[in-house]
């Protein structure tokens, strides 16, 4: 009887254990399909970054259809990737987004345009056509086109904007004299479609002063709140930043991780070895911590969009926190 009263209770004191040692699921939206961009994540993943914090992380891959804003509103994921503009709009229309990380230091957004359209400067963008994203990226676009004075409604002296899918045939076929492109990505699908760097010339919104910040981390102002919540923020930053310095450190395993989880098999290794020696001049000089002058910088720039600013009103500091990160790090 004893013997199997001794059983009985070690049964039950190592169900006790392994639900206490449970790893708390966190689910991360991604702003664009699985890339480079992301490599951090899949990393830490991959790694085993995540699973050392006791975290058990689910990384779901965006698309032109998929908002992040709209996923963390409906319930889809506890944190979202998202640029910083997109995230300040989402939050003056009443969605409560805090940014709790930014693993990306610097923009790698640029328009790039060809020579032979009679483009060399900013001053030769009045009367051409700019291929635009959207789906909230046009936002640094039209804040940069208002402080240059330049109407973005196709009227004299102005710009005409071509809402641009996420490809770079309009600078190809000659649909419009520049075409947004990224330094890790859309750049190279122009040089490898047979324009030479000699073709063209590339402004980037960092060298223009137009810089906003790109892929940080948000999540809802009310769950942190919850002190379990913040917890599973706190692990989940550190192992991030965790995977994205294991990342800019070894670019080319970090490529190959991301390539075995891309389940459409539509990245290439070349692209994506490219791709991370970009991602990781965005990233590097960071450690994850948000740098208030440059969320000063890109409200500022989002304010200043005259009678059609990004923004209405500034956010102030309630749109971001160091409270996760400090805990993170130290």
């Amino acid at each position: 009887m004893n013997k199997l009263l001794t059983t009985a209770l070690a049964g039950a004191m190592a169900i006790g254990a392994s639900i206490a040692q449970a790893a708390d699921d966190v689910t991360l939206q991604l702003k664009w399909v699985t890339q480079a961009q992301f490599a951090g994540y899949y990393v830490a993943l991959d790694q085993g970054f995540y699973s050392d914090e006791d975290l058990n992380v689910t990384i779901k891959p965006g698309g032109p259809d998929v908002a992040p804003a709209q996923v963390i509103a409906g319930g889809g994921a506890d944190v979202v990737l998202d640029w910083m503009p997109s995230a300040l709009a989402s939050r003056e229309k009443g969605l409560d987004l805090v940014n709790i990380a930014q693993p990306f230091k610097s923009s790698g957004m640029m328009l790039t345009c060809r020579k032979d359209a009679g483009v060399a400067s900013p001053a030769d963008f009045a009367g051409k056509t700019l291929g635009v994203w959207f789906f909230g990226n046009e936002y640094p676009f039209l804040s940069w086109m208002s402080k240059l004075g330049l109407a973005t409604d196709g009227s004299d002296g102005g710009v005409t904007v071509l809402k641009q899918g996420f490809n770079v045939d309009p600078i190809l076929q000659g649909q419009a004299a520049c075409v947004s492109t990224m330094t890790y990505n859309e750049y190279w699908q122009i040089i490898d479609a047979g324009l030479t760097p000699d073709d063209l010339v590339v402004f980037k919104y960092q060298d223009q002063g137009v810089a906003t910040l790109e892929d940080g981390m948000y999540v809802l102002g009310d769950n942190l709140k919850d002190p379990a919540f913040k917890d599973k923020m706190v692990r989940f930053v550190r192992a991030s930043m965790k995977g994205w310095k294991w990342a800019e450190e070894h670019p080319e395993e970090a490529a190959m991780i991301v390539l075995d989880h891309d389940e459409t098999g539509a990245q290439t290794e070349k692209h994506q070895i490219r791709m991370m020696g970009e991602v990781a001049k965005l990233t590097a000089g960071s450690n994850g911590a948000l740098d208030p002058a440059d969320y000063r910088r890109t409200v500022d720039s989002l304010l200043s969009g005259g009678s059609d600013p990004v923004i209405t009103a500034d956010p102030g500091d309630a749109a971001w926190t160091h409270e996760i990160t400090d805990a993170a790090l130290n």
